[in-house]
């Protein structure tokens, strides 16, 4: 069931990053998902690290949960930032 919730939260974060981020990131179905996944990792370790938020260590655990989603989106829209800057002075 762990492996479920972590695509379930990595297709919703991730399809909600790329919804709010402005500009074309493309990729498809495979890497909304991947970055979801990535951006939960991301953004519950920075969330607990710096807040200490309970909903923070839900999305790094995979959780799917309101807060534990910002915090997934938020990391995830951080990875798409810094995959823009690499790409772009590459």
């Amino acid at each position: 069931m762990g492996i479920l919730a972590w695509l379930v939260l990595g297709l919703i974060a991730g399809a909600l990053a790329k919804l709010i981020y402005p500009g074309h990131q493309g990729g498809g179905i495979f890497a909304t998902i991947g970055l979801g996944i990535l951006g939960a990792i991301v953004g519950g370790f920075l969330g607990q690290l710096l807040l200490g938020s309970a909903g923070a260590a839900g999305a790094s655990a995979g959780a799917l949960s309101i807060p534990s989603i910002i915090f997934a989106v938020l990391g995830a829209m951080l990875l798409i930032f810094i995959w823009g800057l690499v790409v772009r002075h590459a």
